[in-house]
This record gives structure tokens, C-alpha cells and sequence, in this order.
């Protein structure tokens, strides 16, 4: 199904761990082998742990960039948990936290308790799908589909609730990362390859959102002393990800 791929954009370039690499190229292979020989229960539960990590690498942008925001929501975890999620140092120890639950931290990037309820409730239909309960709920390729496509409308929701957040982070890279003297990279292009999308688990759909963003419409970055290097910065990242080549 070509349309169930379009979630690849929503999930990072790359990967800080090659076992992080591993598990999502595993969980695409699962839905790709089960979708292919009619198996469409076993294919969702696959898509439905793919779409639970792109929402876990949300909410590590949201611990990245907005810490203090993320520290707050931590009300209502045991202390070991709480321990636990703020020195994490990988997206997937969300796991740790009911599924339901841990959707209630997209109320930092503004989803209201209406959208929290309808994406818990993926969470309650592949609670129904995997436990022995002699039906099966996705017999067809048609209610895979429908469900897909679904769950792609949610992600697309979340994506754009993020907005704020990934030109906060990317804001804080080009201030950060302006001076080659100063930065870990000589060259913008590693900089940027190596820093901000690996280092921030960036999607294709959390770059073009960076791509877009008009740099002059923040004083903090106008007024920057050195304003030409976050500009050479933001221009070689759309070269590289947003321009087509000639």
C-alpha cells in the first residue's frame, strides 16, 4: 500500500543508535511481509507501533527544546518514573509510560483533550487486536486501509501541533551553530547532517518546516551579531533538503 508509507516522512533521517535503526527498519519489514500475504491484523499492529514512535519522537523534541514545559507535565508519575523520563536518553523510554497516558504530554504542543481522547483510543483498538479475543478485526485489505488512513490524518494533526516547537529548535541551531570557529563542524552541511536532524531525530516533514521558516521574522536572529552566518546556515539546509537539484 503505497499510502501507508507516507508515514516514513514523519519518522527521523537517522538514528543516534544503530539498534534504534534496526527496530524501526524490523517493525517495517513486519507490516511489509504481513500487509503482503493478507496477514492485515498482524500488519496493523507493525503500523501501530511505528506511529506510537513517531509520536515518542515527538515528545523527545518537546523534552529537547522546551525542558522546563516538559519537567511541568511530569505531575502524577511516581518519582522513580519521573527520574526515569528526565534522564532519558532515548525517545523509546516513553515506553515506559502507558500508551494512553503518555499522549497527554501532546497537550504541551497544544492538541486539547478532544484529539488526546480520539488518538488514545489507537491505542484502545490495538489493545482489542492483540489480546486473544477470538476476533479479527482487520480481515481485509479495505479496513487496513481505512484504518491507514486514519492514523495518517492523526500524525499529519500532530505534525503540525509541532510546528512551534521544531522552529524553536532549529532557531536555537542556527544561534548556536552560526561561527564554524566555534561549532563542533567546519562545513554548514555537517553541521547541519550532524547536529540538528541527527541530533534532534528530524523527520523529512520536520526539515521542510525548517526549510520554510523565515528567518527575518525573528529579532533574535535579525539582530544577531552574526547575522550572515545563520544565513549561510539556513540557505545551505534548503540546498541541501528543500531545493531540487538542477
Amino acid at each position: 500500500m503505497e499510502e501507508a508509507s507516507e508515514l516514513s516522512n514523519y519518522l527521523p533521517f537517522s538514528f543516534k543508535t544503530s539498534s534504534e535503526q534496526e527496530y524501526i527498519s524490523f517493525l517495517w519489514d513486519a507490516f511489509d511481509s504481513n500487509y503482503t500475504h493478507g496477514k492485515y491484523q498482524f500488519a496493523f499492529l507493525a503500523y501501530h507501533m511505528l506511529t506510537m514512535s513517531f509520536v515518542y519522537f515527538n515528545i523527545w523534541q518537546i523534552k529537547q527544546t522546551e525542558p522546563g514545559d516538559f519537567e511541568k507535565a511530569m505531575v502524577g508519575f511516581s518519582k522513580e518514573l519521573e527520574k526515569e523520563l528526565l534522564n532519558a536518553t532515548s525517545p523509546f523510554t516513553f515506553w515506559r509510560v502507558n500508551e494512553s497516558s503518555v499522549m497527554r504530554f501532546l497537550k504541551l504542543i497544544g492538541c486539547d483533550n478532544g484529539k488526546i481522547g480520539s488518538y488514545a483510543a489507537l491505542v484502545k483498538e490495538r489493545n482489542d487486536t492483540a489480546h486473544t479475543n477470538g476476533n479479527i478485526f482487520f480481515s481485509t485489505q479495505a479496513a487496513l486501509e481505512k484504518r491507514i488512513t486514519e492514523i495518517l490524518r492523526m500524525v499529519d494533526e500532530i505534525q503540525i501541533h509541532s510546528t512551534p516547537i521544531i522552529q524553536r529548535c532549529y532557531c536555537q541551531f542556527l544561534v548556536e551553530s552560526n561561527n564554524p570557529d566555534d561549532r563542533q563542524y567546519e562545513e554548514d552541511d555537517d553541521e547541519i547532517r550532524e547536529i540538528l536532524i541527527h541530533g534532534n531525530y528530524l523527520s523529512q516533514k520536520d526539515i521542510e518546516i525548517c526549510a520554510s521558516y523565515d528567518i527575518i521574522q525573528n529579532e533574535e536572529i535579525e539582530m544577531h551579531t552574526n547575522f550572515p552566518g545563520i544565513e549561510s546556515l539556513h540557505k545551505s539546509l534548503r540546498a541541501r533538503y528543500a531545493e531540487p537539484a538542477n
